[in-house]
């Protein structure tokens, strides 16, 4: 126990120098975090890390989900469904089908079933692998929100099938009418627990006398309870945390108060990065007891295989993407769409962000070694060498050259006419004068005789007055000298503030409690300097 604690942090200050690393060299850091890993399990001397897939699918995936959904845009997601539905359903068996046909055929002894396996566990992208590229490419907010919410379901629909194809393989028997029938009842009940559970919590957020502390500690505990109670009636666990999280966090305004969610986005953000940063480093550590768990099939015949397979995954995403967009094109003359014309560079640009992750390799590592009495799963170890083989063709190869496919194709902003500095300008804009005409509507007798009323009134002009000046002026340069020079003299003069404070905190008349909560403060107008003006920098 003490080894494996001394191992695991070890693990996470090297992942913490490989985050600072991406960071330096403009990498996304998964892809720096599985090259690291990598590398890392070839060193002499370091121990094997075998990963326990009961582990991710319980430990890790809760959260992770969960905080992806909480991040996600509800009014995006809706806007997107039929997109987002048809590449988290219907690309998901479609891949799971071409990558079962074109198994069977290149690899000898690889039958149908074993095929549709392997492709339910290569067919799902990974969500953080392609958002933490995307942030950092000007691209536009339509493949985001389809990526991530695509993200958010494909992990299900991929389970899915894994489940029945692991069955059939193991049964002997395979029933088309059952497995449909089973599909869509386990997304179903799915949902429906999601949404049960969510209703529980947010009783008890709205109605509990709870503290930012509490609050927290609840967002912990939901997901868990989602996937855990969804499983255990063999239901699909994503699905259930996925909906209780986009329920919870479309009404977080009004269940948490904002000591909550601020605190609650301060730790959640740690805690997503640790796992994540933990689970990306785990793949790449894993290759080394993989190629031992080879057996007969030799190396070189493996990598043939994987690479192949990758290709095929990488080039039926970009087939459908393509597709989808015809279609659409097609039944937009019939329904309504949200694009009835999306052409083929966002398509195209959408098609390249399939980089697997870890989802695809714990689905791997849970195929049972014996099956039937006793036989070893047919093919298991080349299955898990293929995935790997995927998993790091897809997130290393399309990973890095993502950024310069979207610089390529040119992929601009469709849907939002005004920029989002404007965006910005205008929605501040609204709230100072809707500030402003309160104040003179209600409280016009109150304000002469309340200085601080008058020095509020006082900045939500000068506000208006300034924001004015910014949408008139040039959209290139307007206003940007200002910020600048407004954020170098207030970090100037909160260092100062800091400095005098500190000086307090060495004098025997000023209690080091109040110093402290001071200190707090000035941390929080330091990061709304930076927040407040974040779009015009």
């Amino acid at each position: 126990m003490h080894n494996d604690i001394i191992l695991y942090l070890s693990l996470i200050v090297i992942i913490l120098f490989l985050v600072m690393l991406a960071q330096r060299i403009k990498v996304s850091y998964p892809i720096v975090l599985v090259l690291g890993g990598l590398v890392l399990g070839f060193v002499p001397g370091i121990p094997q890390i075998d990963i326990n897939p009961d582990l991710i699918f319980l430990i890790f995936l809760p959260p992770l989900l969960f905080e992806a959904a909480w991040q996600t845009s509800w009014k995006d997601f809706w806007k997107w469904r039929r997109v987002i539905g048809s590449f988290a359903f219907g690309i998901v068996i479609f891949t799971s089908c071409v990558i079962a046909f074109v198994s069977k055929t290149i690899i000898p002894g690889f039958t149908l079933a074993l095929g549709f396996l392997l492709g339910g566990i290569i067919s799902p992208p990974d969500a953080v692998a392609a958002t933490s590229i995307l942030k950092d490419v000007k691209v536009s907010k339509r493949l985001i929100a389809i990526v991530e919410g695509e993200s958010l379901l494909n992990d299900a629909s991929s389970l899915i099938v894994f489940r029945f194809a692991l069955a059939a393989i193991i049964t002997g028997q395979f029933v088309l009418t059952e497995a449909v029938t089973s599909f869509f009842l386990v997304i179903i009940m799915g949902f429906a627990i999601g949404i049960g559970i969510a209703l529980l919590f947010y009783a008890i957020h709205r109605w509990m006398p709870t503290t930012p502390s509490i609050d927290t500690i609840l967002t912990f505990v939901a997901p868990y309870t989602m996937y855990i109670v969804a499983e255990e009636f063999h239901y699909s666990g994503v699905i259930a945390v996925v909906t209780g999280g986009l329920f919870l966090s479309d009404r977080s305004h009004s269940i948490l108060s904002h000591l909550s969610r601020i605190q609650g986005v301060n730790v959640w953000s740690t805690v997503g990065f640790v796992l994540n940063g933990i689970v990306f480093m785990l793949i790449g550590l894993e290759l080394p007891v993989i190629v031992e768990q080879l057996g007969d099939t030799s190396l070189s015949d493996a990598i043939k295989y994987g690479l192949i397979i990758s290709l095929v995954v990488i080039i039926t995403r970009i087939i459908s993407t393509l597709g989808a967009s015809v279609f659409t094109v097609f039944i937009s003359r019939f329904i309504r769409t949200a694009d009835s014309s999306p052409g083929w560079r966002a398509p195209l640009a959408f098609g390249w962000t399939g980089m697997r992750g870890v989802v695809s390799l714990a689905a791997a590592l849970s195929i049972p070694h014996l099956i039937n009495g006793g036989q070893p799963f047919p093919q298991r170890n080349l299955i898990l060498f293929i995935t790997f083989v995927v998993i790091m063709v897809t997130l290393v190869f399309q990973g890095l050259t993502l950024p310069w496919v979207i610089k390529t194709l040119n992929a601009e902003e469709m849907d939002y006419e005004v920029t989002i500095q404007e965006q910005d300008v205008l929605i501040r804009l609204k709230l100072a004068q809707e500030a402003l005409s309160l104040i003179n509507e209600q409280y016009a007798d109150v304000v002469p005789r309340n200085e601080l009323l008058q020095s509020l009134k006082y900045k939500l002009e000068s506000d208006i007055g300034f924001l004015n000046h910014v949408r008139e002026s040039d959209p290139e340069h307007s206003g940007h000298d200002y910020v600048t020079q407004y954020q170098s003299i207030s970090k100037e003069i909160l260092e100062r503030k800091r400095e005098l404070l500190h000086k307090f905190n060495k004098k025997a008349m000023f209690e080091e409690e109040v110093v402290r909560q001071h200190l707090a403060q000035l941390d929080l107008e330091e990061e709304k300097v930076r927040q407040q003006f974040l779009h015009m920098e």
